[in-house]
């Protein structure tokens, strides 16, 4: 999403760096372009206004500009303040601190992504060791109670059962009655929305608000919808006093503008951020960090969260024996695939590690790895288990079955075996570090070809 704003800044800040002192004249000409590249990102004006302000107050100080290294240091400013935008150093953290069954009510227009957020939140808070109840709740729009309990049935969550005929009011009492009787901890409230803000809409909300006290109010916007997130925060905060947000499509191909306006304008944090369609797709919003990202640093933290989630400690000691067994073959590296698939696109894996998104972005004409690695992945699976096993038997004819059924060239396997040579070297040198070294390196994908 911030693709186009991370090369701006990234442009200014290199004009800085080549300078081996800087005046203010210098910092007022590269926060002339900064506020340019902010503005074109659709920020609203005045949060791009007390944004320049702050970091032309530090900028220019002293400190800066006797600094050996001043360019360094107005970019770290650029970081804390755009963090401080968003809302870094707060706690965004959901509050559920209240008696069982706890109320979360997710509120919002349609087409912002709602109720799969709704099965998004109850998937993380039940790896959080919580018990949720979804509440489809919306009886207005075609088969959203349907959409409900099917996300319901395909993440083995419970769902209220409820149908389009009942009172919205009526639904989220009988659900938080029903809950209390069976355990359920926390009620998640799939509210209906409409396609513009109206007074029917709202004060059907603040009826359900009034009848549950719900502990959170989230409201669900679509941050590709640029500067009018920020109007419908403002109004259904007006109504009802959200506790937050949760920003929906994150990893769009949107200018931005609302991520770094909608907590400045309304107050309110961003407590969530949709990065993807998949149902965990659904992280807590670290502003520091994704200020990190805007600005080319990476986010080294997300990026061992992610780790830590998709592997799983005893596949990865059934890996490691496999490996002083047999030697690394095709077989487990395709295991080490299937491990690095469950932490997300590949894409938003480099965008994590810093200034490997922007390497990729210098390889012109180069396949995109998500690519890379589907045709790697149909490639090994066209081959037996005595090939995958054993690569050295893989002659002309055999390599020519692999490639037509893997849909590839023979010069595809070709150069695949010949990475996977490489990469059995590099194993090797590592197996000589014992167990550790080598569990060390499983953790961190290590041993991949390319």
């Amino acid at each position: 999403m911030f693709d186009s704003l991370s090369e701006k800044f990234d442009t200014v800040f290199k004009k800085l760096r080549g300078r081996g002192r800087l005046t203010e004249e210098n910092i007022q000409q590269a926060l002339r372009e900064v506020r340019l590249a902010l503005l074109e990102a659709d920020v609203n004006f005045k949060v791009v206004k007390d944004f320049v302000a702050a970091v032309r107050e530090r900028a220019v100080g002293q400190d800066v500009l006797q600094s050996l290294t001043p360019a360094q240091q107005v970019i770290k400013i650029v970081r804390d303040e755009l963090g401080k935008l968003m809302g870094a150093g707060e706690d965004n953290d959901l509050d559920l601190a209240a008696r069982p069954p706890v109320g979360i009510m997710l509120c919002g227009l349609q087409g912002a992504g709602k109720t799969t957020t709704c099965g998004k939140l109850a998937l993380k808070l039940r790896r959080e060791k919580r018990n949720p109840l979804l509440v489809p709740a919306d009886i207005y729009r075609p088969a959203a109670i349907e959409q409900l309990k099917t996300l319901g049935r395909q993440l083995d969550i419970a769902v209220f059962d409820s149908s389009a005929d009942q009172n919205p009011v009526d639904i989220c009492k009988q659900a938080h009655a029903f809950a209390e009787r069976q355990g359920y901890d926390t009620l998640i409230l799939d509210t209906a929305g409409r396609l513009h803000i109206d007074d029917e809409l709202m004060q059907e909300l603040e009826r359900i608000k009034v009848a549950l006290e719900p502990r959170e109010i989230l409201l669900v916007a679509d941050a590709m919808t640029g500067q009018d997130a920020v109007n419908v925060a403002s109004s259904f905060d007006e109504r009802l006093d959200l506790t937050g947000v949760v920003l929906t499509k994150l990893d769009g191909d949107a200018r931005g503008g609302a991520a770094l306006s909608i907590r400045a304008v309304t107050g309110k944090p961003i407590k969530l951020a949709g990065m993807g369609e998949k149902l965990d797709a659904l992280e807590t919003f670290h502003a520091d960090r994704l200020a990190q990202r805007i600005l080319g640093m990476g986010d080294v933290l997300s990026l061992i969260e992610k780790a830590e989630a998709a592997i799983d400690q005893d596949d990865a000691a059934a890996i490691e024996k496999q490996l002083r067994e047999d030697g690394f073959t095709l077989e487990t590296f395709r295991d080490q695939l299937k491990t690095i698939k469950k932490m997300g696109s590949v894409d938003s894996i480099l965008s994590m590690i810093p200034g490997a998104g922007k390497a990729l972005k210098q390889m012109q004409g180069a396949q995109l790895p998500e690519d890379e690695l589907k045709k790697i992945e149909a490639i090994i699976n066209s081959m037996t288990v005595q090939e995958r096993r054993n690569h050295k038997i893989l002659n002309g004819s055999r390599r020519l079955r692999i490639a037509n059924g893997s849909g590839t060239r023979v010069q595809d396997v070709n150069q695949l075996l010949k990475k996977f040579t490489e990469a059995q070297k590099m194993m090797k040198k590592m197996q000589k570090m014992g167990p550790k070294g080598m569990r060390n390196m499983m953790g961190r994908g290590g041993g991949l070809p390319f």
